[in-house]
């Protein structure tokens, strides 16, 4: 009872330092939108990192990152996380070393102020629409091609199920493999737990860890490369050492 009341105090605390942070980043972010890519996006990257650096410990969330050595300098990934929260976002998309874009539902896009600063870091997509499906699909091989990092959620939405992972679907490695861009899986543990799913208005301090494991280079079918990640990531999330 006494967790419940502070988790929904602390959501209170944790949207006025959100909101204020957000409309203190958004003034130069503004100007951002005069720069060509892929330059915008490492300006917004930085932004962003600076951003978390300062709302993230505000609201008591502290974050470990480990594999970083994974990422070689003058290449990019398609990185795959694990979700089950909404803090994953801004934990994978600040902590992966270097610019970067995520695929993201256009629905977010739509709300006021924060719908800029979530279409500049993202590749929209509406999913009941194949047309836009596969224009998003198009616009990820561009990221790549520009010299970025494409984040990819392979569950497709979060995780709301018993099971430590959902059925991946097929986008992101048939991706990695059309472009032979490596993948970096990516696992995210605590999210949840500060910033859960299943509760409404509800946040409480914690550690978050997110750890990135070695690189695998596309080969053979895109489902064995699917069932290959999955394994990886399953075995690292039932790891409580990692």
């Amino acid at each position: 009872m006494l967790k419940n009341i502070f988790a929904r105090c602390w959501a209170i605390w944790g949207v006025i330092v959100f909101l204020t942070t957000m409309f203190i980043i958004y003034i130069p972010l503004i100007f951002l939108y005069f720069l060509k890519e892929p330059k915008r996006s490492l300006y917004a990257y930085h932004l962003y990192k600076f951003w978390m650096h300062i709302f993230l410990p505000l609201i008591g969330v502290r974050i470990k990152v480990s594999g970083e050595k994974y990422f070689k300098k003058g290449e990019n990934y398609v990185v795959i996380c694990n979700h089950r929260s909404f803090m994953d976002i801004f934990v994978s998309t600040t902590q992966i070393p270097g610019p970067n874009k995520t695929i993201a539902k256009i629905e977010m896009s739509r709300i006021p102020i924060f719908g800029d600063i979530y279409k500049m870091g993202s590749i929209l997509v509406d999913r009941k629409d194949a047309n836009s499906r596969r224009n998003s699909y198009a616009a990820m091989k561009n990221v790549l091609a520009s010299g970025l990092h494409m984040i990819i959620y392979p569950e497709g939405a979060r995780n709301k199920t018993e099971n430590i992972l959902k059925d991946f679907h097929d986008g992101a490695f048939s991706l990695a493999s059309e472009t032979n861009t490596s993948i970096i899986t990516a696992v995210i543990k605590g999210a949840a737990e500060t910033l859960p799913n299943n509760k409404t208005f509800y946040l409480l301090p914690g550690k978050i860890t997110l750890q990135f494991l070695p690189p695998i280079t596309p080969a053979g079918e895109v489902k064995e490369l699917r069932d290959k990640c999955y394994s990886i990531m399953k075995a690292a999330l039932m790891n409580n050492n990692s």
